[in-house]
């Protein structure tokens, strides 16, 4: 799927798509729940209130960059807290470079937040190392972000992700620590929406007059703009992932912006009493 905004080529490269077994993410999704919202079927749910989310990148192209926004679980990883993510071995890169994207044409890969499943193919196996996966690439990983994961040792997965994900570039020389309003390129900047991590950024697109926001996960699933209280288990300050939820989707409400979420495919956000609902973009 691509997108076009302005001067600006936007396309997503899917690493692996899901229907049901969310609720590990979302507890409070529930498929009773799920089911009065029927705005979020079919493109978002099925019938039976079963949430349909995906794993992906996103390739953004203006007329001087080529950039990828995050990168998935990655193939290879041990230490993983879901056990289908541990080990993989998939033709990630290769769907890549079949869409025109090989991995040394990148120049650029930015990361919203350092999550295992944002930032997989930052690195992959060679030699029995991990070395950075787009070798031509800077690396963008938001300063707050970075200083909170590299001194985090709580949970053994997470120090694993960051130890095989994140390390590897940082000793590499390929990466930049960057604030969390840093602007990329004339048409690319971030914002802050932290909560969901600490320092989670969402990325902003202006181009000809035209708008896209790609969320991260700010929401994992469109069900949130629903209910801004719906946390996911992983959220590092719920009360904060929903005063970032509720601040982003008035910003950008009942606007022409085109709106993709981490986990979630296009569409635009819209008013809904004292919520919102999103509607997909039909393709």
């Amino acid at each position: 799927m691509s997108w076009t905004v302005g001067k600006v080529r936007i396309t997503k490269i899917v690493e692996m798509e899901t229907v049901g077994s969310t609720r590990f993410i979302l507890p409070a999704a529930t498929n009773d729940e799920i089911r009065k919202l029927p705005w979020l079927m079919p493109h978002f749910a099925t019938d039976e209130g079963r949430l349909k989310m995906s794993i992906h990148s996103l390739v953004v192209e203006t007329p001087a960059r080529r950039i990828v926004v995050d990168t998935g679980l990655g193939n290879d990883k041990q230490g993983r807290g879901v056990p289908t993510w541990n080990n993989r071995s998939t033709p990630f890169l290769e769907s890549m470079t079949a869409a025109g994207f090989p991995p040394d044409s990148i120049d650029t890969v930015l990361c919203t937040h350092l999550h295992v499943d944002h930032v997989g193919w930052n690195t992959k196996l060679s030699g029995g190392r991990w070395v950075p996966t787009f070798p031509n690439a800077r690396y963008l990983f938001g300063k707050t972000e970075y200083e909170y994961w590299r001194g985090y040792t709580a949970e053994p997965d997470k120090v694993a992700v960051f130890n095989d994900s994140v390390k590897p570039v940082v000793d590499a020389g390929q990466a930049e620590l960057i604030p969390s309003d840093h602007w990329l390129c004339e048409e690319i900047r971030v914002i802050p929406t932290p909560g969901h991590s600490p320092g989670h950024m969402s990325v902003l697109i202006e181009s000809g007059g035209e708008q896209a926001l790609l969320a991260g996960d700010v929401a994992h699933h469109p069900c949130q703009m629903a209910h801004l209280d719906w946390c996911s288990v992983v959220d590092t300050d719920p009360a904060q992932s929903a005063a970032s939820r509720h601040k982003l989707f008035s910003r950008f409400a009942d606007s022409p912006t085109l709106v993709i979420g981490g986990h979630y495919s296009a569409g635009h956000i819209r008013r809904d009493g004292d919520a919102f609902r999103f509607v997909a973009l039909q393709s």
